[in-house]
């Protein structure tokens, strides 16, 4: 029995059209209407599964590995690697497909979730199967863990307390595209926090702005930011009345603006048994799933064992959550150093461990910071005539989802810690630093990974790796020439890495 979902369309006879190529329109490399019929085999990471059309690559969304589907070519350039599709029909559909609650999840319309068609056992089976793959295949291990997702309890829905819509030209706020600038005009989105829907934000019209994020914290009251369209500023922007008690502000190229209320939430985690609360501004980063931040403090915490006394290292540290936990393992003979790129985040670091004498906050990127902190009289310098050992004992990485690359993982073998805790985001880059680090005598020792982010192909993954045998002595840091960033497109503000790194 076949399972028909999408907007296909049907003739005026009530028939489902036949195959075909298309002679309308189509941009560089689609082919918008042409229909295959595709054996759907593994996942593949990036919330597609692959098949084979004429000995070709194509990746196909909305299908389940086993099925054989009806797709519709959405890249197809004759000299591509491989194409794209979205299953239309399921012609033999998978058992574990079911009807997804949201009726904009499907080919053609929002792109925020990838696997709406799946229940969640399976949802997690296959992240499972995509982390084992890239380990596989980039990280080349010769001997791969029994990778077992874990979640949080729920059906998947209601969880994103960070939400950001983008604005049409009518001043609707919606969701776009997969792989497309197009926006969908949304009423409600399912997997995001009830803020979203309550306030009424999708309900409004916002004209002029790019975008409006909705902030539905641990603790207080939720927090809007309007961002303008480009070449407009924060203040001109006319925003709507929302209910009392929200807070709403703007940001801009010069920052974010006080409109109602705080320009910043406050969210709460538990560390050494006692609840301690972060700040965070504005649109800064922190885990949008309600669980994440205590999931993550607790696995990072587990994996590290940071003992009293030891140096650790938090990079990419964002407003402190994994400094805080660190700080509660070292106690007051040990010392903690964040290093975090975005300037607000280093401030609201500061200003919520500003009672932990042992943690000092780094401003900074973190491939220029760690030579500057390991140089002659820094505090990870080499071993001195003193006979202490420099360098670092504990270092937890959470890098962008583009990972941290080379530089910064020889950086970081350079400081010969005991341990390493890897979070990642994004397997694929997970596995490329563990293929550096193995090169440089570190092996992965542990590894858990999260289902954080239901319905979409997001993963994350908390990494152990340890020196493959004896721990090294420290060596000089090595200095690197960073790139400069890229301009972003739209004018939209600049940020850190983190506050870049997720969906």
């Amino acid at each position: 029995m076949s399972s028909s979902f999408g907007s296909m369309g049907d003739d005026e006879s009530g028939r489902r059209p036949a195959p075909s190529r298309s002679s309308g329109p189509a941009g560089p490399g689609l082919v918008t209407d042409e229909l295959i019929q595709l054996e759907v085999g593994p996942v593949a990471h990036g919330g597609h599964c692959v098949a084979r059309y004429d000995g070709r690559v194509v990746f196909v969304r909305h299908a389940l590995p086993g099925e054989v589907v009806l797709a519709r070519l959405t890249e197809s350039a004759p000299d591509a690697k491989f194409w794209r599709a979205d299953a239309v029909e399921a012609i033999e559909p998978s058992p574990e497909r079911v009807q997804p609650p949201c009726p904009v999840a499907g080919p053609g319309l929002c792109g925020g979730c990838d696997w709406q068609h799946a229940d969640l056992t399976t949802q997690r089976r296959l992240k499972a199967d995509v982390v084992t793959e890239q380990l596989r295949r980039i990280a080349k291990l010769d001997q791969v863990p029994d990778v077992v997702v874990e979640g949080p309890d729920g059906d998947g829905l209601g969880w994103r307390t960070r939400v950001r819509f983008t604005v049409d030209t009518e001043g609707r706020p919606g969701l776009r595209k997969h792989r497309s600038h197009d926006v969908i005009a949304v009423k409600e989105c399912l997997i995001a926090a009830p803020a979203a829907s309550s306030l009424g934000v999708l309900d409004a019209r916002w004209p002029n702005a790019l975008a409006v994020e909705v902030i539905s914290p641990s603790v207080g009251d939720p927090l809007v930011v309007a961002e303008p369209v480009a070449g407009r500023t924060g203040d001109k922007l006319r925003l709507p009345r929302l209910p009392l008690g929200t807070n709403l502000a703007t940001r801009d190229d010069t920052g974010v603006h006080q409109v109602k209320g705080r320009t910043w939430v406050t969210e709460e985690v538990t560390v050494d048994g006692e609840p301690r609360p972060f700040r965070v501004t504005g649109t800064g980063f922190w885990q949008v799933h309600p669980a994440a931040a205590q999931t993550l403090l607790d696995a990072v915490l587990s994996a590290a064992g940071a003992q009293p006394g030891e140096r650790a290292l938090d990079l990419y540290g964002g407003v402190g959550l994994f400094a805080a936990g660190l700080a509660a393992q070292v106690g007051v003979t040990g010392s903690v150093i964040l290093v975090e790129g975005d300037a607000r985040a280093s401030s609201d670091a500061r200003r919520g461990l500003h009672d932990l004498d042992q943690v000092r906050v780094e401003n900074g990127s973190v491939p220029r910071v760690l030579p500057r902190l390991a140089a002659d009289g820094g505090p990870l310098a080499p071993a001195g005539p003193e006979g202490a050992r420099g360098g670092a004992d504990v270092v937890v990485l959470d890098p962008p989802r583009s990972g941290a690359g080379k530089d910064v993982i020889a950086q970081v073998v350079a400081l010969a810690p005991r341990v390493v805790v890897y979070v990642a985001c994004d397997p694929a880059a997970l596995a490329r630093d563990l293929a550096t680090a193995a090169a440089a005598g570190y092996r992965l020792t542990g590894l858990r990974a999260f289902d954080l982010f239901p319905m979409t192909h997001h993963v994350e993954c908390v990494a152990v790796l340890e020196p493959a045998g004896d721990r090294p002595a420290p060596a000089a840091v090595p200095a690197v020439a960073e790139r400069a960033p890229r301009p972003r497109a739209g004018g939209r503000p600049g940020g850190s890495a983190r506050g870049r790194r997720r969906n």
